[in-house]
Parts: C-alpha cells; sequence; structure tokens
C-alpha cells in the first residue's frame, strides 16, 4: 500500500523533531498505522537555514500555500503557530478535503469551534493532541480512554515555563525576577515572557482540556486568567510552613449550575503527587466518576516530546483515512449535536479555599476584629500564622488559611477588612485547591 503524503508548515523545533521521529521509527509507525507515513513537502520562511533533521526527499518550499494546494499531500501538519495565516491556511486544507493535524493550543483555543465544524461538514479530520502538554496524551486519554466516565474535575500543571519558576523560587529561595531572567537564559522562557507567566498559555489549553471533559463548545474569553508575578518568596515559605507548595495551575470542573475554568496561582497539600511535580515538566490530574483519580505526567514541551504527539495524530489520521466520517472520534469528544449548554461560570461564583497575607496592628484584640469580618461573610478559618515581629515594631504580620467559600464572598470580606484602621497596606489571596482524591 502507497505510503501517506504529509505537507509540514513550520521547520522550527517542532517540525524538525516530527520530521526526525517519523524517519527514526518508520517502520515502528508503518506497523501501527498499516501505511507508511511520509513527510513529501514542507514550507519555512527561512529556506537557506540549517535544520535539526534530515531534508532529502522533502520538498521546500517558503510558500505555505502551496503545501495546503498540493494535490499530492493528504494530511496537512500545521506547526508554525501563530493565529494568522495558520487559521486561513488550516481552513484552505480542510476545503481542499485534507486532513489536518496541529500544535496550535491558541488557534484551537480561539477558534475550534469554527474549525471543526468546517472539518465535520468536508468530512476530515482535525487533530491535535500536540496542542496541549507536549508529549503527554492527554487529550486522548479524556476524549477516549475516559469515555465511560464522567469527568468531575481535572487540574493541571501545563506550562513548563512558569512551573520552573515556581520550582527554583521554593527549593533556592530566589526572586521571581531573577528566576525568570534564568529561565530566558536557558531558553525556557520568551523575551517577551508574558504569553508563559501572565497564564495566557495555560488558558489556551486549558478552554481546549475543558470542552473535551464536560462536552462544551471552546470558550477562551470564559477563562478566568492570572499569573504568577506577584507570588513573593515570602509567600512560597509561608506556604510550605503551612504544609503545601504553590503551583500556577490550570482548574476546570463541572458544577450543576455551570463550568468553572481559571488559571491563577495555587497553594496545593505537599503530599498530592502532583505537588511534586517540579521544573518544566507538566501534569494534569482528572477526576472521574468510575475510575477515580488519574495522574498524567511528561514533558510538556520540546522537539521530540511534542513531535511524538504529532505523530500519534498522524496515526490516528491514517488509520481511519477509510473510515465512515459518522464514526470517527468527535473532535471535542461529544457528538457535535450533543454538545452542553453548560454555562461558564464567571471567577466571582467560583469556589475554593484562600491562604491570605496581611500586616496588622500588633495588640490585643486585632486577630479578633479580623476573624468577626470574615465571620460575618461567612468565611471560617483553618490555619493561622503569625510570625514574631521585629523588636519594637507597632506591626505584625498575619498569615491565614481559610476553608471554602464562594470568591464572591472572599472579594466582600477583604473590602471590609482592607478599610480596618487596624490593618495596613493589602491584603495578599491565593487560592487554595485541596484536590481530593489524589
Amino acid at each position: 500500500m502507497n505510503p501517506v503524503r504529509v505537507g509540514l508548515l513550520g521547520l522550527g523545533t517542532v517540525g524538525g523533531g516530527t520530521i526526525n521521529v517519523l524517519r527514526r521509527n518508520n517502520k515502528e509507525i508503518a506497523r501501527r498505522a498499516g501505511r507508511a507515513i511520509h513527510v513529501v513537502q514542507a514550507a519555512a520562511r527561512d529556506l537557506g537555514k540549517a535544520r535539526i533533521c534530515d531534508m532529502r526527499g522533502i520538498v521546500l518550499t517558503d510558500d505555505p500555500f502551496a503545501v495546503v494546494r498540493n494535490p499530492d499531500v493528504e494530511v496537512v501538519a500545521e506547526l508554525m503557530g501563530g493565529i494568522e495565516p495558520a487559521r486561513e491556511l488550516i481552513l484552505e486544507a480542510i476545503a481542499n478535503g485534507k486532513h489536518v493535524v496541529t500544535a496550535n493550543k491558541a488557534l484551537i483555543a480561539l477558534h475550534g469551534n469554527e474549525i471543526f465544524a468546517r472539518a465535520t461538514d468536508a468530512g476530515v479530520m482535525v487533530a491535535f493532541e500536540a496542542a496541549v502538554a507536549g508529549g503527554i496524551p492527554i487529550i486522548k486519554a479524556i476524549r477516549e480512554g475516559l469515555a465511560g466516565n464522567r469527568i468531575e474535575w481535572l487540574a493541571g500543571i501545563i506550562n513548563g515555563t512558569g512551573n520552573f519558576i515556581l520550582t527554583e523560587m521554593r527549593d533556592k529561595d530566589r526572586a521571581f525576577q531573577d528566576v525568570l531572567a534564568e529561565a530566558q537564559a536557558l531558553g525556557y522562557a520568551e523575551a517577551d515572557p508574558a504569553f508563559d507567566v501572565e497564564g495566557i498559555d495555560a488558558a489556551h489549553k486549558l478552554c481546549i482540556l475543558a470542552a473535551i471533559a464536560f462536552g462544551t463548545r471552546l470558550e477562551f474569553d470564559k477563562v478566568y486568567t492570572e499569573g504568577i508575578t506577584r507570588v513573593t518568596t515570602e509567600d512560597v515559605h509561608y506556604a510550605g510552613l503551612l504544609g503545601y507548595v504553590i503551583k500556577h495551575l490550570a482548574i476546570a470542573r463541572r458544577r450543576e449550575d455551570g463550568v468553572e475554568m481559571r488559571v491563577h496561582p495555587t497553594l496545593i497539600p505537599r503530599q498530592r503527587l502532583i505537588a511534586s511535580v517540579d521544573g518544566v515538566m507538566n501534569a494534569v490530574l482528572v477526576r472521574a466518576d468510575a475510575v477515580g483519580p488519574t495522574l498524567y505526567y511528561g514533558a510538556g514541551a520540546g522537539a521530540e516530546p511534542t513531535a511524538s504527539a504529532v505523530v500519534a495524530d498522524l496515526v490516528d489520521v491514517v488509520r481511519t483515512l477509510t473510515s465512515d466520517p459518522e464514526n470517527r472520534v468527535p473532535h471535542l469528544a461529544f457528538q457535535p449535536g450533543a454538545l452542553s449548554d453548560l454555562p461558564a461560570l464567571p471567577i466571582e461564583e467560583c469556589e475554593t479555599a484562600y491562604y491570605l497575607r496581611m500586616m496588622a496592628a500588633d495588640r490585643p484584640g486585632v486577630l479578633a476584629e479580623i476573624a468577626t469580618v470574615l465571620g460575618d461573610a461567612g468565611i471560617s478559618i483553618e490555619a493561622v500564622v503569625q510570625p514574631e515581629p521585629p523588636r519594637g515594631s507597632p506591626q505584625a504580620k498575619l498569615v491565614m488559611l481559610t476553608h471554602t467559600v464562594r470568591e464572591r464572598q472572599m472579594n466582600e470580606a477583604l473590602a471590609r477588612v482592607a478599610h480596618l484602621a487596624t490593618v495596613d497596606g493589602e491584603v495578599i489571596r491565593i487560592r487554595v485547591e485541596h484536590l481530593e482524591g489524589d
């Protein structure tokens, strides 16, 4: 049987890694797919640039549209990133009857609804395993492996840059800006690191995971996003004293009244398995009704880990080339006509516990005053740490953990606490998740 002919859009780290994996494991891949998979054409901006892969037998062009219009190309792998022209190229490939594989999480999060609808109408597949968590097969696990379950919630460390920074801050007592500079020097963070440290990258991925977990439409604009730039070594230290670690967590939870989708710094108990995921590694913890908690761990980025997911998608496409489109695994795990209209909840309606840090007057009755304000808002305190203040200081530091409460109630309570004459400056808050069942 003739090999399946693939066209690549983008020959950077992931594109080069994909060619390397396809060449090195070609016999194993053909045994799994039933046919060999050959890259026959690739598009790159700089045709003269040195490559990390063997380009023999591959026609190179600087025009990506030449790839999607090539009648000899059966599958297009979009590995260039960005929104445009990637979106236009994918839509034209679909219109030309070509299956598509993409690693573009931003594009899927923002335009996936349109892309999947076009693909369904055209009877072609759009596979996107590499868009979330690099080499970890989390999309396949949720979409297929857990298909018999009702998924209750998921929580993920899905940005390696942020996880590296928080790990260094904890283990080496280093300030955020110092670790960020090292991450940039090591190539973990871009010159403009906002995409990673402000949580945008993780929010794109969480949007996709929530859709396939709960059978909802992609709604990136409904994901609450908060970065790690304000996390201090002081907070990391007090979290440790209380038995927690701080992670930049992406959380999606199904409730009767809607779906929570949020990315923010989070205290999680030190004994949870996901708390031990350090450095640039990724992990996703999924809680489902039948199987209980399952944890997926591995490299979330890099040439060959991501290429592993791209090639897996290519194998899936090849396996289904001759199948009836109606019998393929749906793009978002649920049949297109059966997606839920469960709304995405605003952050004010989300429920979590809290870590609070504040400066208050060092005199009797102040803690009771603050506790009364919280109690009046229906917020109970789980633990308090009050480090001994410097000799002669009129102020003391208070660190508290609360029980679970709705964010709206916490906002109202903290507004009143901030107006107390005995409290000085901003009240720092970080959300707390216990991830029961891990």
